[in-house]
């Protein structure tokens, strides 16, 4: 075996290890930010309840009975 041997493994050992580290790092910042996405689905769903309800609401207060309702404005 030649001595450049040893020299040639430790750099693919550390080729390796560096790898490692930036997918590492990656999959940190990618589960950052699927917590965040995460957080704002969850507020856009409350939103959206709360617009259903809403609308809901208006379909029920604007569905008087006929009798109930008030004159049109020129009577």
């Amino acid at each position: 075996m030649s001595s450049t041997e040893p020299d040639e493994l430790e750099l693919h050992i550390i080729e390796l290890e560096s790898k490692i580290a930036f997918q590492d790092d990656a999959m940190q910042h990618l589960s950052k930010e699927l917590l965040e996405h995460q957080k704002q689905i969850k507020v856009l769903q409350q939103q959206v309840l709360l617009l259903a309800k809403q609308l809901q609401r208006q379909d029920q207060d604007e569905m008087m009975p006929q009798d109930q309702e008030p004159p049109p404005p020129h009577y």
